[in-house]
């Protein structure tokens, strides 16, 4: 009956150990399911999720001194959520002309530069000409428009090009620079988007992080250039160069005018109306602190800031534009400068249409040049792609498509401690870390005991099982299975494993249990049954007084979410912007069961086991980290590093499984699973410096016929 195959019965020195079944049907082969009820109950979730992070926004301040207080240590959260905490080593830019391309009004400069070495930017100089003095300069950042021909990748600079030459033929400088992911040297920017890299989330990655920190360096190069008024620097961009320009105004003041355009929304439109499922990753810090938007506009005042956007933009919705605009506002009233705020909406689509240029040109001359000209030039394209090309051939030594894997620091394995407070104080640290910087998104803890209903109980076959439902969270109703030999009362038990499982898990589970309870799984849409299975789980309980617990965390079983891998992949992302992961509400789902678990009479001081398979092993290791007297963790193929799972924020940053598995074995006993006795090194060995006993780390070689 548990996804165990009870033939495998191991004999240790302190206790005997039921083991993890093989016995697995793959989800992707399983007929199709009807998953309603976990779409609609991730759904409401968001929903309530997403309200209270929206209603949080400005808690606590009042006053424009309450902001004055608080706007540095904002401003270091959002620093920190780009990954550019601590702020990587400005490093000469090696800044190269390759080329001039000229215009009766204004030349082209073809520059690259590196924000960091072999981490190239490429963009195009706009100067005009006849300049007398230094002239007030803007950095263009692009958003995601496409030039490739045969193969050959232009940079959107190229895309978006005129709007460089209409600064340059009013009196501007303007950097145009190309994104990470389209520019001449193509990286990534649809980590999660469309390649599977969740890993992102784990190392807290973004690239937006990428695109604020070249914009930063872009203002270094700007500032050093003898044609520009470094105290006269403005940035824009649309759609993606709409959301970098966020970025940059908010975390670096040397910007003195801002005009995103359609780059910014509420959070609402993100995860409850879906428009996430439109944006990649470039887009969206890592929401560590469970911000909402308006916070990011609220960073740049009381400096000049044109929102601007289009009226029937579908990934920027207009009812969320102006919600962050109202909610900016009260911010700039209190500075006293609500002249420095505008909104300016036109009619259209998403799209770079001329009515949006003229405002954003008419804000730019207003506040860093102090005048108000009549727009009477429109921005045109004067050049063709190759024209504006940067590179004839791109460097060998070029970091930009690999950036991802070293942009944010991952964690070095620690050294061994040698004495108790060493120990305590690396592990205190890491368990503020994972608290404040993985898990924020944990609810608060009630006092009051896990709402907690039981269904059903029944006897068969010398097994009562008893079928129960407990809240998670507001809303979300999960189940939790408890078998016991007949006749034996709960505080009798020896011992009680909690089986913590994943789908396969889940469908074992079922297939095993319905042969002695048809009843109670009747409605369950798992098909099939494992006679023999049962037959095994009879034995057991015939002979040992365990008790079996069962919990299917949320996405799981009967809370199991859509099988549409895009549908599955936002409904994952949506979960990174409420500032957690589905893998870390999961380890929160666990440790609720253990509280449920220890409500029902008489289980409250039996022993208690851990238990779980790949990722649901992670969730049980670290569910044990956050709950009282777990006797034993049993771990079958558990990751050897959270970059295969499972996914917890920032997480990589600070430690990995090895780490959080010594964690575990100060106070538990920790068998694992597997083949390969290397990858827990680290663990075993601080067992041995800290004499917890030869037996609390163990790694069991798996038997192949067990599998």
């Amino acid at each position: 009956m548990p996804r165990i195959s009870h033939r495998r019965v191991l004999t240790g020195c302190l206790a005997l150990l039921l083991l993890t079944t093989a016995a697995m049907l793959r989800a992707d082969d399983a007929p199709a399911v009807d998953t309603s009820r976990g779409d609609e109950l991730v759904t409401d979730y968001f929903e309530r999720e997403t309200r209270k992070l929206t209603e949080a926004t400005f808690d606590g301040i009042e006053t424009l001194e309450d902001w004055k207080a608080k706007q540095d240590e904002f401003r270091a959260q959002l620093f920190e959520m780009l990954g550019l905490d601590p702020l990587p080593e400005k490093t000469p830019l090696e800044p190269t002309v390759t080329g001039i391309v000229d215009h009766d009004e204004f030349t082209v400069e073809r520059v690259h530069f590196q924000s960091r070495p072999g981490l190239y930017v490429t963009g195009n100089l706009y100067i005009p000409k006849g300049l007398e003095g230094k002239a007030p300069a803007v950095l263009y950042v692009c958003g995601h428009g496409r030039v490739k021909k045969d193969g050959i990748s232009y940079g959107n600079k190229t895309y978006y090009q005129h709007h460089g030459a209409w600064f340059a033929r009013h009196g501007y400088v303007c950097l145009m620079i190309d994104t990470l992911q389209l520019g001449e040297i193509e990286g990534i920017h649809h980590g999660t988007y469309r390649h599977d890299m969740f890993w992102w989330n784990a190392r807290g990655y973004t690239p937006a992080g990428v695109e604020a920190w070249n914009c930063i360096r872009s203002l270094d190069y700007l500032q050093s250039r003898p044609e520009v008024d470094p105290e006269r620097l403005g940035v824009t961009g649309r759609s993606g160069g709409g959301a970098y320009s966020w970025w940059i105004a908010a975390i670096d003041e040397r910007i003195k005018v801002a005009v995103p355009v359609a780059g910014i929304t509420s959070l609402k439109n993100h995860v409850v109306d879906g428009c996430v499922e439109g944006h990649c990753d470039c887009m969206f810090q890592v929401n560590t602190y469970r911000w909402d938007y308006p916070m990011i506009a609220a960073l740049v005042a009381p400096r000049p800031l044109l929102i601007s956007n289009t009226d029937k933009d579908r990934i920027f919705p207009l009812d969320g534009v102006v919600d962050v605009y109202m909610k900016v506002r009260p911010i700039y009233e209190a500075y006293g400068k609500t002249e420095n705020l505008g909104l300016q909406i036109t009619e259209g689509p998403h799209k770079d249409t001329q009515q949006l240029r003229v405002h954003a040109f008419q804000w730019f001359n207003r506040h860093l040049k102090g005048e108000e000209p009549l727009i009477d030039k429109p921005a045109v394209k004067y050049f063709e792609p190759e024209q504006l090309r940067v590179f004839d051939e791109l460097p060998k030594d070029e970091q930009n498509t690999s950036i991802h894997e070293t942009f944010v620091a991952k964690a070095e394995t620690p050294t061994i401690p040698q004495d108790q407070d060493t120990w305590k104080a690396m592990r205190e640290g890491w368990m503020t870390a994972l608290r404040e910087k993985s898990f924020r998104g944990f609810p608060k803890q009630s006092d009051d005991d896990v709402p907690l209903e039981i269904l059903a109980t029944e006897t068969h076959d010398g097994v009562t099982l008893t079928q129960c439902e407990f809240m998670t969270q507001e809303g979300y109703p999960l189940p939790l299975y408890v078998a016991s030999p007949a006749g034996t009362k709960p505080a009798d038990l020896d011992l009680i494993v909690l089986n913590v499982l994943d789908q396969h898990g889940w469908e074992a589970f079922v297939r095993t249990t319905r042969v002695g309870f048809p009843k109670m799984f009747a409605d369950s849409q798992v098909v099939g049954e494992d006679a023999d299975g049962w037959d095994e789980a009879k034995q057991m309980f015939g002979r040992f007084k365990w008790g079996m617990a069962y919990v299917a965390p949320r996405g799981i079983g009967p809370t199991e979410w859509s099988r549409d891998e895009r549908k599955r992949t936002h409904i994952r992302r949506r979960f990174m912007l409420l500032g957690q992961t589905a893998d870390g509400m999961r380890v929160w789902d666990t440790v609720q069961a253990v509280l449920a678990l220890r409500q029902l009479d008489g289980l409250s001081d039996v022993p208690l086991w851990l238990q779980g398979e790949r990722n649901a092993a992670g969730w049980a290791l670290y569910a044990s980290l956050f709950s009282d007297n777990v006797t034993r963790l049993d771990l079958w193929h558990l990751p050897k590093s959270h970059r295969d799972g499972p996914i917890f924020l920032n997480v990589l940053r600070f430690l990995d499984i090895p780490q959080a598995v010594a964690m575990a074995a100060e106070s538990s006993q920790v068998v694992l699973y597997e083949d390969d006795r290397d990858a827990w090194a680290f663990p075993r060995a601080v067992a041995d410096s800290l004499d917890w006993g030869e037996k609390r780390v163990q790694v069991r070689t798996i038997d192949p016929a067990d599998e």
